[in-house]
């Protein structure tokens, strides 16, 4: 991917250049116009051998240092862009699937969720779709880096304008799973918006931090995580699904399909000691919908939420069984800052 002719190389028009002008003449023109294209590709399966590449329009923030690559650019057809070490973090084109899906799912299936915390997410997306639920009187963010706070601010204004203008809202700077371990709060939903685990992400994936959430959850509350794209990253599904069953009396996970996330449905993992929060029907759904206002959604329906419980076998039998053999290490999706706190 990534190669394109040069202008004036297609069809009959590439025989009249050839005749007017040199071949290295035309040979060169070509090469400069063709420097002129920046394309980023997406190196998260390169172990599995193959690649998604996008092609740069305009490159609007870009951070190269020992330990990271961070980029902000605009594409042609998914707009706004942010990938970190050659793996795509979120688009403007479809960055509310996954904002919806990971907020309303829990918040609609509670029902009664007014103290809500948020791990992670720095970007303050999922924190923009929490505020529209009236019923919630609190929502915590915990990040660990404030200087991914102002970066959001500069870069995605869109999330955190109407997030920081909530009074419900208080940002946190701390380490995510000290929180959970220490804080006095209690909440009636926790939602881990994390990489996958492996460097700084890790700790989000481990038994101490789920034993951590489950502390600080209310009676009948509700944990969702993100874990990867089960097709490719089948061993984060199972190994969180192994974790969960043995803090909660219920585990398992819902799908959505995001398509910047190359690789089928995304997995998000739900926990509860409340087993029939995942099992409500559409008309409970609906019902909590109407109360809450019926606010404009793009991707999440009652009929979409009862539906995401409905998993292809292949992942159905990895949350039944919790283990799977281990496929190749990725690098994770949801960017340090903007997912580890």
């Amino acid at each position: 991917m990534g190669h394109h002719l040069p202008a004036g190389c297609r069809g009959g028009a590439t025989v009249k250049k050839s005749i007017k002008h040199p071949a290295k003449k035309l040979a060169k023109k070509s090469d400069k116009k063709s420097a002129k294209k920046r394309w980023i590709p997406e190196t998260l399966f390169d172990d599995l051998g193959f690649r998604m590449t996008f092609e740069v329009d305009k490159v609007l923030y870009e951070l190269h240092t020992k330990h990271q690559h961070l980029v902000v650019f605009e594409h042609r057809f998914f707009g706004k862009m942010l990938m970190l070490d050659g793996a795509t973090q979120i688009s403007k084109k479809d960055e509310f699937i996954y904002q919806e899906m990971m907020s309303h799912v829990p918040l609609f299936a509670h029902g009664k969720a007014e103290d809500v915390l948020i791990v992670g997410g720095g970007d303050c997306g999922i924190a923009e779709e929490v505020i529209k639920h009236s019923a919630v009187k609190r929502l915590t963010q915990v990040e660990i880096d404030p200087a991914v706070i102002e970066f959001a601010k500069e870069h995605f204004p869109e999330f955190t304008k109407p997030v920081f203008a909530d009074k419900r809202f208080e940002s946190v700077i701390d380490d995510g799973a000290k929180y959970v371990a220490r804080t006095d709060r209690r909440f009636d939903a926790i939602i881990v918006d994390s990489t996958d685990p492996i460097g700084p992400g890790k700790i989000l994936f481990g038994r101490k931090f789920y034993a951590g959430c489950k502390r600080c959850m209310k009676p009948g509350g509700i944990l969702v995580t993100q874990n990867g794209v089960p097709f490719f990253q089948n061993n984060e599904l199972a190994s969180t699904m192994r974790k969960f069953r043995r803090l909660f009396a219920d585990a398992n996970c819902y799908v959505a399909a995001i398509p910047v996330y190359v690789g089928g449905h995304m997995a998000m993992g739900i926990a509860s000691d409340d087993t029939q929060l995942r099992r409500h029907p559409v008309e409970t759904i609906a019902q909590r919908y109407r109360t809450a206002g019926s606010f404009k959604t793009k991707y999440w329906t009652p009929e979409v939420h009862v539906a995401a419980f409905a998993q292809p076998r292949f992942i159905a039998d990895l949350v039944a069984k919790g283990c799977e053999p281990k496929q190749a290490k990725t690098a994770g999706r949801r960017t340090p800052g903007f997912g580890v706190a």
